[in-house]
């Protein structure tokens, strides 16, 4: 994602404040841009980048910032910007791998309004929403939620109920997802590509807001969930034809370590056949925690092997925040 270049959304695609039933320009000052420099050698700069880019949301009188926690991964430096050109440092808070929410705490006064929360539960399929990104009204999308449903990301992830809109965004990391009062109900992941009846269409992917509340206190008090770190195998398995294959490994990882390689594919955990990414990732997580051993059967250019990946906790490999 970049913001440097101006561009601007076809009026017709905007969001008016005649047209809305909540204070429009209030909610455009909620979203706050968010840069990130991350360490050159920090373990996700060969995936996501050492210069991040995205946006963030003000959820709280302070100036807490919700966001997407891949933007502030590993983190070195955060400047935050508000649409009237506050430019405050900020502080990577928090970063939840299970929900991939990051929180970010300003070091000086942003002075922009907070987003009130509401609720992903209410939203349902056809219904219209907002995304909002940095920049006012110019940045600001009239959507409608085209599916509520399961998310598997090669990365080892997976959540229940995501909310998948269209049109795009194109700067959807951080977005704000707004229900027809305005309230936040989503945070901005992913842009794919939907299909809408026959076609197919791009369009993105959003994090519900209902999986922050159970956790935001351990986030602010702890920097992240009290409940135990899924293990962490490191593979980058992907769903295509009805097959698991293993695109890629993260280096220095328990899968890579214990032998597993990219073009493997993935038949089963644990002594069990693998149905989908989703069932895959399920049967790991109930093994234990991390460090438990995870039996692996996998296919090999026609020969069926059969490995034990110990597994590890994903945040052991990440470069911790630097306190300012």
């Amino acid at each position: 994602m970049s913001d440097t270049k101006p561009w601007a959304f076809d009026e017709s695609l905007q969001p008016r404040e005649e047209e809305v039933g909540f204070d429009l320009a209030q909610a455009l000052d909620a979203v706050v841009l968010l840069r990130a420099e991350i360490p050159e050698d920090a373990f996700t700069g060969g995936i996501l980048g050492t210069e991040r880019v995205g946006y963030g949301v003000v959820i709280r009188e302070d100036g807490l910032v919700l966001t997407i926690g891949y933007l502030i991964t590993e983190a070195e430096n955060i400047w935050l910007t508000t649409n009237a050109g506050v430019v405050v440092a900020g502080h990577a808070l928090a970063y939840d791998q299970a929900t991939g929410f990051g929180l970010v705490q300003p070091l000086g006064n942003l002075r922009a309004p907070l987003l009130e929360r509401g609720s992903a539960t209410a939203v349902a399929a056809g219904d219209e929403v907002f995304v909002i990104g940095h920049g006012g009204l110019e940045h600001a999308l009239k959507a409608k939620v085209i599916a509520k449903r399961e998310f598997a990301g090669y990365w080892e992830y997976l959540i229940e109920d995501a909310l998948f809109t269209v049109p795009a965004h194109p700067q959807w990391g951080g977005a704000a997802l707004l229900d027809a009062r305005g309230r936040l109900v989503g945070i901005g992941s992913l842009l794919l590509q939907e299909a809408v009846g026959e076609d197919s269409e791009q369009g993105n992917m959003f994090v519900p807001i209902d999986l922050l509340e159970p956790i935001l206190v351990d986030l602010l008090a702890h920097g992240r969930a009290a409940s135990a770190p899924h293990p962490w195998l490191g593979m980058y398995t992907q769903q295509a034809e009805g097959r698991l294959i293993v695109g890629g490994l993260a280096p220095g990882s328990p899968a890579e370590r214990a032998g597993v390689q990219a073009g493997d594919l993935v038949l089963g955990v644990a002594g069990e056949r693998t149905l989908s990414l989703a069932d895959f990732l399920r049967k790991v997580w109930r093994l234990g925690a991390p460090g438990v051993e995870v039996p692996l059967m996998l296919a090999r250019r026609g020969d069926v092997l059969r490995l034990s990946v110990r597994s590890a906790d994903r945040g052991d490999f990440l470069k911790k925040p630097r306190l300012h």
